[in-house]
């Protein structure tokens, strides 16, 4: 699961990344357009709303493989081992279910739905643009699984930072 891991992140991060650069690009050519040419570009900007989301999504994906999405750590530091692995595994088979219901199932019907319609400017199907919900969904429920197995076997660090409990060190900024 390790190599999965490891290619997926960082197909995700160029895909981000990717999205990223495309909407700068496309941002620049919507102002171009618009006091430079007098004549502004309608399918850019639609474009941008969308990759905005793709990179959203495939950021939130790249968060849960590092298990930085939220949590409380002033609360867990005060638990004993035993609860603090328990909450740990708990607090990913919450990120998993939303993942499954969420993103992978209800995303699947809104893509499936939306196939039918097309966008205003660009003449896609809006369900192309949405097939990063159930995709984003598979990966994190990939992720959320492959996290709560490291915790039972040991792997990851229960606290924040990878400190347990007494080894709190000032940082020096």
């Amino acid at each position: 699961m390790s190599e999965f891991r490891k290619g997926a992140v960082r197909i995700l991060n160029i895909l981000a990344g990717g999205s990223f650069l495309a909407m700068v690009v496309l941002t620049c050519w919507q102002v171009l357009t618009r006091y430079m040419l007098r004549n502004p570009s309608s399918w850019s900007e639609e474009l941008v709303s969308y990759l905005f989301a793709w990179m959203a999504l495939m950021g939130a994906s790249l968060i849960t493989s590092e298990r930085g999405h939220m949590n409380i750590p002033a609360l867990v530091e005060r638990m004993p081992a035993g609860m603090r692995k328990g909450f740990s595994i708990l607090s990913e088979a919450v990120a998993f279910v939303f993942s499954m219901v969420i993103l992978l199932y209800g995303g699947a019907q809104i893509t499936s739905l939306a196939m039918g319609q097309m966008t205003s400017s660009l003449g896609i199907a809006i369900g192309v643009f949405y097939v990063v919900l159930p995709l984003c969904g598979a990966l994190n429920m990939l992720f959320t699984a492959a996290n709560m197995w490291d915790i039972i076997q040991g792997r990851i660090p229960l606290l924040p930072g990878g400190m347990e409990k007494g080894d709190r060190k000032r940082k020096e900024v």
